[in-house]
Parts: C-alpha cells; structure tokens; sequence
C-alpha cells in the first residue's frame, strides 16, 4: 500500500509518493489504453464501451499502489498515431489483483463486454479458480460481466490464473467464447529474504592479498523475481572480533561474495587475537531501500595457516650417551614453530645430513609433539669409535612460502658418546665344521676353538666350556680350547643327522662383570665298515605241493656306501643244503632261493651267509625261517605255525616290490 493518496483524473495521472513522479513505472490492466510522457492516460483507439473498468497500477523505489478507472461515454482514439484494432464481439481484458487485499469482499477487478449481448444471454466464468481447484476464488456477473474476487490472493502460492470466458442462452447453449481472461496476482513485498542456512563458514589463508574472495552469501526472497520486492542488497553490520579493525571485511552488495579488506601484512595468523572472525550480514529486499524487509545470517571466517615461519631447534648441541651394542631412542630433539599445530606447515621431518657413514642412526618423528626421537638402529663398537658427531637438520611436510627460507637455527649438532660395555669373547669361525671318522680312539683330538675378546683394550682371558654336547662324546681343555673324544664316534648314533654331529660351546672372559659367547662345532663323520648285514624279510612261506616256487630276499646295511652293496648271498656250510635250495643273484641288494622239490608241511630254518662290501668286509651268519603251508584255492594255511591265513600271491609280490 501507498504511503500518500494515489489520484487518478480522467487524462492526467498523478502519482503522489510525497516526493514527486520521478522514476515511476505505469502499467495499464487494459492493453487498449496507455500512459504518455506527459502522464496522460489516452485511448489507442476510439473506445464507445460505457462502464468499462480497468486498474492503472504505479511503482518506484518508494511507493507501489492501483488505481481503478471507470470509462464513461464515448473517448476519441489517437486514430493513425496508434495501430487499429478490429472490434470483436466479446472483450476480455487482462486483469491485476493485488495479493494480501484486505475486506471487504468481493472485490470488483474488471468486465467483460459482449457486443452481441441480449436478454437471454447470460456471461459464464469456467477454469481454475473459478469451477476448478482452488474454487470460488473468481466469479462473474452473469447479466454485466463485472468480474470479482472473493478473498485475498497470495503470489507466492499462485502468481497467475487462467481462465475462460464465454456466453450462453437460458438453455446452456454457448453463444460466444470461450475468450481466454488471465488475472495476474500483483506483488507485495510481503516475504523477507532468507538465507538457506544460519550459519555459513569460510576459511582465507594468512597474508593473502587485499580483496582476496573468502565466500559467497546467499539469501533467496519469494516475491516477484521482476520487481524490486526481491532485489536483495547485502551488507555486513557487525563483526566479532574488532580487531585489528572491525572492517576486516567487505561484502559485495549485489553478489554477495565476501573478500578481504585488512592487508596482507596485517594478516598474520600468528598476530591476530583469533583465528576465527564472526560476521553478522544482512539480506535487505527492496533494492536495500529504507522500506526494504531483512533477513540474517552468520559468517565464520576462519584464518588457516600457511608455512611461514621455519622450524628452529630449541638448542643449536644436544648430546646423549649409549652403551655399545644397544639400540634404541637415545635424545629427543626439541624444535619450536609458528605455524598451526597438527598441518604440514608445522609437522617436522628430521634428517641427518653429517656425521652417519654407516647408517647407525635414524630420527622418527613424534606426532603429539613434534620431537625427533634419535636412535640406534645398527649396535654401536666403543673399540671402533668412541664418540659420534652427527649434524640434524629438521624441514617440514609442506614447503616455506617463497619469501621464508631455513636458516642456521634449522640445523643442530648432536654429541653422542659411546660407553664401553663387557662384550663376550666371538668365535671365529662359527660355526667350526672338522671331518672326523668315527670309531677313533677314545682321547683323540677332534678341532681346536677359537675365540677373541672384542673388549681388545682390556686385558682379559678366556675359558672355554661344554654347553651342549648331545652324546656326551667331547671334552675340551678350558684355557687352550682343543677339543678330543671321551667316547666312540658313532656315525650310526641317532645324534648323528645326515652324518654330522653338532655340539656347542661356551667362552667366558673375565671381565666384570663376566662376558660370554657362544660358538658351534660341526663334525662331519666318515663311516666305518662296523656293521653286519642283514636279511628281509627274516620269515619265508611256501606250499607243500608246490614246484619251481620261488622265494625273494634282500640284504640291509646300517653303514653307507662303500661298505654295502653289492651283497653276497649264500647257503650255509651244512651239507645237503644245495640238494633242496638254491640261491640265485637278482641285483647288488636281492637274491632269488629256489625250493629243488616239495617239502612237507612244517617249519625249516635256512642257513645263510649275508656279506657286505667294505673294506674289510663283514659277513653275517643267519637264518631264514621257511614255513610250509598247506595252499589250497589260492589260500595259504599256515595255522601249525600260529600265522594267519594270507593270499600267497599276495605274499610273493609284497616279496617281489621288496628289490626295490
């Protein structure tokens, strides 16, 4: 609504804001009608309609208010100056309601002129709100076709009707139409801009330049797109902290974006009283006009760090002591920066540029405080060196800004000093691996240990000890370190794995306190031709009715190669022997006895001579025990004998795989 009277006369419009008629926009409801320079409201075309009515509506940054116009009797056209329109038999003008009116209600918003009207023709209003959803909103006078609506209307809900007019007789029969009539709902500035959130954040880096852009506001306004109900202007009205100065920041007016104002000297994010600056801005509609309605917001602006400020050590020497042959963290560096905590622009990355030929040293980096944790990770020598001087040098994750380089306090000497410690003697070399045969004489000598003190600037001796001997064969001598035999080598002992034998030994200095290490002894055994052969299977079965059936036996050797095969296998030296067996050589390890003739059920014991072929060999005086069994279907009885039943076919090749 106007703040002062809106007056209409019949060819002069006067648009009273209390200021005057500057800037005012006319729009006129009835297209055959217009607002000249002058402000005169002039007809484009002869116009004879009486009682016609249409809203001339005026806005400008001050004022937006309607007046209604009623014509009477017949007004001159401007002829040739405006474009002729044909008449038509049903007019239908557009119309403009105002949203929010206010009672009483109906309101009359326009007529509708039909040229062929007569007394049984009546006007019908057909179309959303009128018979449609929302219903009743319009309605025409079905005699003049004054056209009226019956509540207020809201823009935001629906800013355009569209509707139909046309004309019946008494019957329902249409007579004209259906003209289309389009009501447009004018706006108010009835909504208040509103931001999509209460709170906004944005972040700017330190020393960045003068009208750097931190972040965008936004604010949104429901009323009409097209007028200045919903042109917004934003502006910042308070900000927390003042300091350095509390217009530290400035905001676009029309575009909302936020950029900096302070230098970029000034920010510093080291120097500010805060890192985070609160802003209150303000939507205000209406152009950001006096009248204009609000809406508010906050912006937090947070001011992250970059890498300007180097890391310095908080001392330019550290030093530390550690024992020899230990590892582990020995000093903590200490570094100070400026920078924010927990970023790349403060975490320190360590490295030893001097003073580590031999890789001894790594530094890891302390995540919850940033120290350099420096340790040994390859045991120290006190009889090689000393002391270490090693030079530190700490840089961090993200790279200084061009203008900020490392200087000298990024470098640190740290002193380490080795502290002797009693080491144990070392054996060399270990392991000690000797050939020795076995079966030599109990008290031989067997290897001689060897084992130095690394504490070579101390005057020590050594002992040396038995600390495994799994056989209890070995003795050694304490203070000369010769090692004999106390008992037979056995290459055949189940101590001895793939013919070595391994024991273990002590060497004790005499230090304080006392050092010792330990050292092995390998000792490859040779073999000796100290064990017999024997035959297998030991236990032979045949049938009693059986002829030219044949037995296969093997020879066996605890001893290894040359003192086993190729065996010899023969009968015994009792007479009669080769009348009802003989031995015939299958390979270097079998031999075949053959059964000459049939013998009855019962169990024999053949004597046999078993040789093997080392130097000198050994001969094996045995026997095999034959049984013969009744054999009858391919099945064995050996029952006299206490043996089970077996398929005897079955036996001869179990015999048989045997050769293999």
């Amino acid at each position: 609504m106007s703040i002062c009277p809106f007056l209409l006369h019949f060819s002069a419009v006067v648009f009273d804001d209390c200021t005057g008629n500057e800037g005012v926009e006319f729009e006129v409801s009835n297209p055959d009608f217009l607002i000249d320079e002058k402000l005169n409201l002039v007809p484009r075309r002869h116009v004879i309609d009486s009682g016609d009515v249409m809203f001339v509506h005026g806005v400008n940054n001050h004022v937006d208010d309607m007046a209604q116009v009623t014509i009477m009797g017949e007004i001159l056209g401007l002829s040739d100056m405006m474009p002729y329109r044909s008449k038509r038999s049903l007019l239908v003008p557009p119309m403009f309601v105002p949203e929010n009116q206010r009672a009483p209600f109906p309101r009359l918003i326009g007529k509708v002129i039909s040229s062929n009207m007569k007394e049984d023709h009546i006007f019908r209003l057909t179309g959303r709100g009128a018979d449609q959803d929302p219903k009743g909103v319009f309605s025409i006078n079905r005699l003049t076709g004054d056209v009226a609506v019956s509540r207020a209307l809201d823009r935001e809900a629906i800013a355009y009707y569209h509707l139909q007019v046309s004309t019946t007789d008494l019957s329902g029969k249409l007579v004209e139409g259906p003209a289309d009539l389009d009501v447009s709902v004018i706006d108010q500035n009835d909504n208040r801009p509103v931001f999509k959130e209460p709170r906004y954040s944005g972040e700017v880096q330190e020393g960045s330049p003068t009208g750097t852009t931190v972040m965008t506001m936004t604010a949104y306004d429901a009323d009409d797109p097209n007028t200045d109900n919903a042109v917004l202007r934003y502006i910042i009205v308070r900000q927390l902290p003042d300091k350095p100065s509390p217009n530290m920041f400035y905001i676009d007016p029309e575009r909302g974006d936020i950029v900096t104002v302070i230098s970029p000297h000034q920010l510093d994010r080291e120097t500010l009283p805060t890192t985070q600056y609160e802003l209150e801005i303000v939507a205000k509609d209406m152009a950001g006009s006096e009248v204009g309605l609000t809406g508010t917001a906050t912006a937090t602006i947070t001011i992250t760090d970059r890498n300007d400020h180097a890391p310095e050590f908080t001392h330019s020497l550290f030093q530390a002591s550690v024992n020899e042959g230990s590892t582990g963290v020995v000093v903590n560096l200490t570094v100070d920066d400026r920078d924010d905590p927990a970023t790349g622009a403060w975490r320190a990355i360590y490295s030893i540029i001097n003073g580590d030929p031999n890789q001894n040293f790594e530094i890891q980096t302390n995540l919850d405080n940033n120290e350099g944790m420096l340790s040994v990770v390859k045991p120290l020598d006190y009889e090689s060196a000393m002391f270490h001087t090693l030079l530190i040098k700490v840089e961090n994750e993200d790279p200084l800004v061009p203008d900020v380089v490392y200087g000298s306090s990024s470098t640190a000497t740290v002193y380490i000093t080795v502290m002797d410690v009693n080491e144990g003697p070392v054996f060399f070399p270990d392991p000690l691996v000797v050939i020795r045969r076995e079966n030599i004489p109990v008290g031989s000598f067997v290897a001689m240990l060897n084992a130095t003190d690394p504490d070579y600037l101390q005057t020590q001796s050594i002992r040396f000890s038995v600390l495994r001997d799994p056989a209890d064969w070995l003795i050694v001598n304490p203070f000369k370190g010769n090692v004999t035999t106390r008992a037979i080598l056995d290459r055949e002992s189940p101590h001895v794995h793939n013919n070595q034998y391994t024991a273990l030994f002590m060497a004790t200095d005499n230090g304080s306190p006392p050092a010792s290490g330990t050292g092995t002894l390998i000792i490859t055994i040779e073999d000796e031709n100290d064990n017999a052969p024997y035959i297998f299977p030991s236990v032979a079965r045949v049938c009693e009715d059986s002829k030219d059936m044949n037995v296969v036996i093997g020879g066996r050797d605890k001893d290894i190669h040359p003192n086993t095969d190729p065996f010899k296998i023969e009968l015994g030296k009792q007479p009669g022997l080769e009348k009802t067996w003989k031995i015939s050589r299958i390979n270097d390890t079998h031999s075949q006895i053959m059964l000459l003739h049939s013998l009855k059920k019962a169990n024999y014991n053949l004597p046999l001579v078993l040789t093997d072929s080392g130097v000198p060999p050994i001969s094996n005086n045995t026997e095999l025990k034959v049984q013969v069994c009744t054999c009858k279907k391919n099945r064995m009885d050996c029952s006299h004998a206490g043996s089970i039943q077996t398929n005897i076919l079955l036996l001869l090749g179990l015999v048989l795989g045997a050769r293999t």
